[in-house]
C-alpha cells in the first residue's frame, strides 16, 4: 500500500472525514450527523455528493488507551466500508484521531494475496491512502510501523514451501539491509559447533538445515548500556514431528514461527523509527517433520548450556529450540530478555484470540511498562503465575528435565521450562492465542496478526535508560 501525507485531501479522492463541519460539506449533511448522534447511531455515513465520501461522527471516551482503540475501531469499519464498495484509494482525515483511524484501517485492510493467481484481478486491497493532518514524526512512525507489520504478517501467511528455515533467515537478511539492523546467520556447522542440541534435535526429521539468526539494531544514541533481547520461536512448519498432530490441527502450521516474524517485524519497526534503544533479536529456525531420523519420544536431548531433556512429546518443540536460544543471550549480560512464540494450545484454550498469556520473573517495574503498552496497543497481556512449585512437574527419572510437565497447567510449565535456560530478567510471552486467526477478530482479518510488533515497539520507544 501506498502511503502520502498531506495538509488538505487531494482533488477527486474519495474522503473520509471524522467529525466533519458544516464547512466541510453541506449544512444538511452535518444536520443529518448530528441527528444521528443524538440517536445514538454509530459508524460511518456513506454519501454521493459531487464526490463520493464517508463521514462519522467520533467522540471517543475514556484514557489515553480506550480513546486510540476507539479510533482503530472506526478504522476497521472504514476498511470493511472500502472493501464492500472496492473503494481502493481514499483519503482520510480525522483530528485527533487521525493516527488512530489510520492504524485501525491499515491493520484491517491488509490482504495475503500473492498466492491468488487467476484470483489476483478479483481481490479488493487498498492500494493507496493518504492522511491528512498528521505532522511529520507522527506520519514517519505510523507508516514504518505498519510496513514493520506488514512485512512480519507476509512471513507468517507464507507457506513452508516457500519459507523454509533459511528462506526465513535470508528474508531477515533483506529486511535487515531495507530498515537498517545487521543480521548475521549461523548456518547448520556453526549451530553444531554451539552444540545447540535441542534446535539439532528438531531438525533431525527435516531434509532442510536449521539456521540461528542473531539481528542488532544498535544506534550510537541508545540509552540502554545492556541491550534488550527479543527471542522468537523460528518453527516455519510443524506437524507435531513422531507425535504427529491430528491432520485438522495442521494445515494453519505454517504459522508456527509467529514469534520469529514478530522478532523481524519489531527489529524494523524500531531501526526503522531510529528509536535510541539497543535491541538484538534470535531466531533459531526448523521445521518440525517425523521424517527420517527424527526424534522420538524418550529421546534425552543435551542443550547447549549441557542440561539433558528427556522428550516426551515431539509436539512440544518450541521450547527445545528456545532453550538454546536463551542460553545464548546470556553472552549479552542483557538488560531484559523477551520471548514470543506460539508456543502451546494451554495458552489458547484459556483465553482464545483475546490476549497473549505472560509470565516470568522480571520486576514488577517491567511488568508495569508493558501492561502500559499492552493498553496502549490493544496487545493485551493475562499474566500467570510463575511459581517455583512448577518446577517438579518437570522433572524427570533419567535427565534434568522433561519437556512436557502432564496435563495440568501447561502453559505455565512451558514457561517454566524456558525459565530454567535464564540467569536474567525474563518475560515469556505465549501468542499461541492471537498469533493466526480462523475468522476476522478484533482489528484483523483472516490469518497472521503480527502479534507483539506494535505492543514491542511501543514498549522499546518508551525505553528512558
Amino acid at each position: 500500500m501506498k502511503w502520502t501525507f498531506a495538509s488538505s485531501a487531494s482533488t477527486g479522492l474519495v474522503t473520509a472525514v471524522v467529525n466533519p463541519s458544516s464547512s466541510d460539506f453541506s449544512a444538511d449533511l452535518a444536520a443529518m450527523l448530528e441527528a444521528r448522534a443524538e440517536r445514538g447511531v454509530k459508524g460511518w455515513l456513506h454519501q454521493i455528493a459531487g464526490t463520493e465520501h464517508f463521514v462519522r461522527v467520533l467522540a471517543p471516551k475514556g484514557d489515553a488507551a480506550e480513546m486510540a482503540h476507539s479510533g482503530r475501531k472506526a478504522g476497521v469499519e472504514l476498511a470493511g466500508l472500502l472493501a464492500k464498495n472496492k473503494i481502493k484509494s481514499i483519503s482520510l482525515e480525522a483530528g485527533e484521531s487521525t493516527f488512530d483511524v489510520a492504524e485501525g484501517l491499515a491493520l484491517a485492510a491488509y490482504r495475503y494475496t500473492r498466492l491468488l493467481g487467476k484470483k489476483a484481478k478479483d481481490a479488493w486491497t487498498l492500494e493507496a491512502l493518504e492522511v491528512v493532518g498528521l505532522n511529520a514524526d507522527d506520519a514517519k512512525r505510523l507508516e514504518v510501523l505498519m510496513a514493520a507489520v506488514t512485512e512480519a504478517r507476509d512471513l507468517i501467511n507464507t507457506p513452508v514451501l516457500d519459507l523454509n528455515a533459511e528462506a526465513l533467515a535470508a528474508r531477515a537478511e533483506e529486511l535487515g539491509k531495507l530498515y537498517g539492523f545487521k543480521v548475521t546467520v549461523l548456518n547448520q556447522a556453526k549451530i553444531e559447533s554451539l552444540k545447540m542440541g535441542g534446535l539439532l534435535g528438531v531438525n533431525k526429521g527435516s531434509v532442510d538445515p536449521a539456521t540461528f539468526s542473531i539481528l542488532e539494531y544498535k544506534p550510537e544514541n541508545a540509552v540502554n548500556s545492556a541491550p534488550y533481547v527479543l527471542v522468537g520461536k523460528g518453527v516455519v512448519y510443524d506437524t507435531g514431528g513422531l507425535s504427529l498432530k491430528p491432520s485438522n490441527f495442521m494445515d494453519t502450521m505454517k504459522c508456527d514461527m509467529s514469534g520469529a516474524a514478530a522478532v523481524i517485524g519489531t527489529l524494523c519497526a524500531v531501526a526503522g523509527q531510529g528509536l535510541p534503544v539497543h535491541v538484538i533479536g534470535l531466531i533459531p529456525a526448523t521445521d518440525n517433520r517425523p521424517g527420517g531420523n527424527a526424534i522420538t519420544p524418550g529421546d534425552v536431548l543435551t542443550i547447549s548450556d549441557g542440561t539433558t531433556v528427556e522428550v516426551l512429546n515431539t509436539d512440544a518443540e518450541g521450547r527445545l529450540i528456545l532453550a538454546d536460544a536463551l542460553h545464548y543471550a546470556k553472552k549479552y549480560k542483557p538488560q531484559l530478555v523477551i520471548d514470543l512464540a506460539t508456543l502451546t494450545g494451554a495458552a489458547a484454550r484459556a483465553i482464545g484470540p483475546n490476549a497473549t498469556v505472560a509470565m516470568g520473573n522480571a520486576g514488577r517495574e517491567v511488568w508495569n511498562k508493558l501492561q502500559a503498552s499492552a493498553a496502549q496497543t490493544h496487545e493485551r497481556l493475562v499474566e500467570f503465575p510463575f511459581w517455583d512449585e512448577y518446577n517438579d512437574l518437570l522433572k524427570s527419572e533419567i535427565a534434568d528435565l522433561k519437556n512436557i510437565g502432564g496435563a495440568e497447567a501447561g502453559a505455565i510449565t512451558a514457561g517454566k521450562f524456558l525459565e530454567h535456560f535464564t540467569d536474567y530478567p525474563y518475560v515469556h510471552l505465549d501468542i499461541a492465542g492471537p498469533a493466526f486467526l480462523d475468522s476476522p477478530w478484533g482489528y484483523y482479518g483472516k490469518g497472521g496478526t503480527a502479534v507483539g510488533v506494535r505492543l514491542l515497539t511501543d514498549f522499546l520507544a518508551n525505553v528512558r535508560s
